[in-house]
């Protein structure tokens, strides 16, 4: 991504490993943890308020209709697998230039793109 694109704003769920959080703050993404047990639809709420790309655990952001959601990336790595997490969500933060609208799953070194309903 070159220094005059702007990068994605994300939002972590609680259920996202730290390292990715560290990692997205260490690579100059504007990012933010949501809080613990905040609601789903809150969560979803935010994204579409602040711009913000979802990024958690939770497959059942894949049915929220495009007018609720910014956009969702759904972590399919096994949470003891870090290095994968993090080879796999750079890729896919280099490689995607459209992510409103859309929802992804990411797996180790490959994800799915889907417009959301």
């Amino acid at each position: 991504m070159s220094s005059s694109t702007r990068k994605p704003r994300l939002l972590l769920d609680e259920n996202v490993r730290f390292d990715l959080y560290r990692y997205v703050q260490n690579e100059g993404y504007d990012v933010v943890r949501s809080a613990i047990s905040t609601s789903d639809h809150l969560l979803a709420k935010r994204t579409i308020k602040e711009r913000r790309i979802l990024v958690t655990n939770d497959q059942d952001f894949l049915w929220y209709p495009r007018h609720t959601i910014f956009s969702v990336i759904i972590l399919r790595i096994p949470q003891y697998d870090g290095s994968a997490l993090l080879s796999s969500f750079s890729k896919l933060m280099a490689e995607e230039k459209k992510f409103q609208g859309f929802a992804f799953i990411l797996y180790p070194g490959s994800w799915d793109k889907e417009k959301l309903a």
